[in-house]
């Protein structure tokens, strides 16, 4: 099943994708709800962010297709780091390339969205915590990230969190296929059974470190094939299982 958060008519409203439609609910899928009889066409709704995390923990090389195309030995333990909430934007929003960067990147991943408070959660139980997937793009001024010498300048800047375009549930996430195209022309294209360290893995190492909260967001790593966005250019992330992400590039 696939949830979508959505505007239509100025309201905030939460469906389930059922083709070109969407089933409006009562309530969210983040707690109680009910599906109506009502319906909406996916043509007339702005689509927005699936979730509006506390935090969003990402995690660096993680797909062991991007070490080797980096000639980098695979990590003992997860690399982790954070973007904030107000990098969030959704589905057919505009990613605004910072004036201060000349090389802003692209990176498809699988996002987590977790369902309840977690905290020093073993594997073997994490997917009780774990409401869906999404799709996202950990977008990076990579001169930025070279020049500081650490990551949060560069991931940071407000609009580099696209997530979208729906929430996907019962999803089972260690093999989807995972692709990023520029413009149309595939630039990643990998599989998630090529993680280093897989999702329960992930949010209970994480977990072992800070609390989340319900609504924040684990993204899983890009796979290889990481390169430039230049104004103009429309990015898709496409996932197995959730639909396919997409966001222009403009001018800031």
């Amino acid at each position: 099943m696939r949830f979508a958060h959505f505007v239509s008519q100025k309201a905030k409203m939460w469906g389930i994708v059922e083709g070109k439609l969407l089933r409006v609910l009562q309530g969210s899928p983040f707690g109680e709800w009910r599906a109506t009889e009502d319906m909406v066409s996916l043509k007339d709704v702005t689509l927005l962010a699936p979730c509006y995390p506390s935090k969003i923990v990402c995690v660096g090389l993680n797909y062991r297709d991007h070490a080797k195309e980096l000639g980098m030995v695979l990590p003992q333990v997860p690399v982790i780091f954070l973007k904030p909430p107000s990098a969030v934007i959704g589905h057919g929003q505009k990613i605004v390339y910072p004036s201060s960067s000349r090389q802003v990147e692209y990176e498809a991943e699988l996002a987590v969205i977790i369902k309840k408070t977690i905290r020093n959660v073993p594997a073997e139980h994490v997917g009780q915590y774990i409401l869906g997937f999404t799709c996202a793009n950990d977008v990076t001024a990579r001169d930025l990230q070279r020049e500081d010498g650490q990551w949060t300048r560069a991931k940071s800047f407000d609009t580099f969190c696209p997530l979208g375009p729906f929430l996907a549930v019962d999803l089972k996430p260690d093999c989807l296929t995972i692709k990023l195209t520029v413009n149309g022309e595939i630039r990643q294209n990998s599989s998630t059974g090529e993680m280093i360290f897989p999702v329960a893995e992930l949010v209970s190492f994480i977990s072992s470190v800070m609390t989340l909260y319900p609504g924040d967001v684990v993204m899983t790593g890009t796979p290889p094939g990481v390169g430039p966005l230049r104004v103009g250019d429309v990015v898709s992330v496409e996932i197995e299982g959730i639909g396919i992400l997409s966001n222009e590039v403009v001018a800031g």
